[in-house]
């Protein structure tokens, strides 16, 4: 029985598993995004989220402790340099999982996890985001226009005179 047991062990002992989730959260916030199994993406979330929510307070403890996780200096630069200032407003949820076909090989169920703030075509923010409206004419039948030289020039409209009730002439 499972009883009580939260943990994803993912067919793997503590030790395998604690460094898998580190070379993966380290892989993470070096790319930003990458691809994995289903099951390991949503382990990974569980296990980089909190470090991102410390490296928002920038001091000796949370280095440590996230340096007692992650083991990587260059991906705690990362994470208290370029990472900490995009997250700095965001309240939680730094990661976005988005599933993929599975994998040809074993059938396995494939994400896509990424970080939520370094994604462009999700985040362009008003106006931002290039517009790809299309028009509604056809695209196979060319658009023809006419020269500007052959186009007629607006007259003024002919004045016209109009009678009002008491018989007088008013200019319109």
């Amino acid at each position: 029985m499972r009883h009580g047991d939260k943990i994803n062990n993912l067919g793997r002992t503590a030790s395998h598993r604690k460094a898998m989730l580190s070379n993966m959260t380290c892989s993470l916030i070096a790319h930003k995004q990458i691809t994995t199994t289903l099951a390991k993406a949503k382990a990974l979330r569980v296990y980089a989220e909190p470090l991102i929510t410390r490296c928002k307070v920038d001091n000796t403890h949370n280095r440590r402790i996230i340096f007692s996780y992650l083991q990587d200096k260059q991906a705690i630069q990362e994470l208290f340099g370029v990472i900490s200032d995009k997250v700095a407003n965001r309240p939680g949820g730094y990661t976005r999982i988005i599933k993929l076909p599975r994998r040809l090989g074993d059938a396995a169920d494939m994400a896509l996890i990424e970080l939520v703030d370094f994604n462009e075509t999700y985040n362009a923010k008003d106006g931002a985001q290039k517009k790809t409206r299309r028009s509604r004419r056809s695209s196979t039948k060319p658009v023809e226009t006419q020269p500007l030289a052959e186009t007629p020039a607006t007259e003024p409209a002919p004045e016209t005179t109009e009678q009002t009730e008491g018989g007088e002439a008013t200019q319109a």
